[in-house]
């Protein structure tokens, strides 16, 4: 049987809770390049009317308290600020990218960079749920601490076979 470069052998297999860590920090990238670039696009536009145009345009309540929230507060933006977020965003993107990369591919610096990454937001996590409980905080914190407490568990696991392996030689 001829085996095509692009094929994977057939005993080789990926570890599937790297791919599925992989896949969410590549859906993370995307998610963070999407919004930068939205954020470029209201640059030299006044942002509380686009805010405005979006919310009548999503059919949200213009009386409700989080777009009030929103608009209020949409002066504040202006376009030095668009671009520092911007780029801060693309940087993030760059990461997450980096990181789902490296993971698909199993390399050992990625699974490093991803713990490293991933337990510096945990005390701030921790922090916003105190402040406040929300579902979505408490989802991102539970997702984060798993792929935390998985890579670290992994980490160790592969010490301690290394350590083996140099101790029989």
């Amino acid at each position: 049987m001829i085996r095509l470069p692009w094929r994977r052998a057939p005993h080789s297999h990926h570890n599937s809770w790297l791919v599925l860590i992989a896949i969410f920090k590549l859906a993370q990238a995307l998610l963070f390049v999407s919004i930068g670039v939205g954020l470029l696009k209201l640059l030299g536009k006044d942002v509380g009317d686009e805010l405005a145009q979006l919310a009548d345009h999503l059919h949200f309540n213009p009386e409700s308290r989080l777009v009030h929230f929103v608009l209020e507060r949409a002066d504040l933006f202006d376009d030095r600020l668009l671009r520092r977020i911007g780029a801060v965003l693309f940087i993030e993107a760059g990461l997450d990218l980096a990181e789902g990369i490296g993971l698909y591919l199993e390399k050992i610096w990625a699974e490093y960079l991803t713990l490293l990454i991933t337990g510096s937001f945990l005390p701030w996590e921790v922090f916003e749920i105190v402040r406040r409980v929300t579902w979505v905080r408490m989802g991102l914190f539970t997702v984060n601490f798993l792929v935390f407490a998985y890579l670290f568990k992994l980490l160790l696991e592969r010490r301690r076979s290394r350590k083996k392996t140099l101790s029989t030689d």
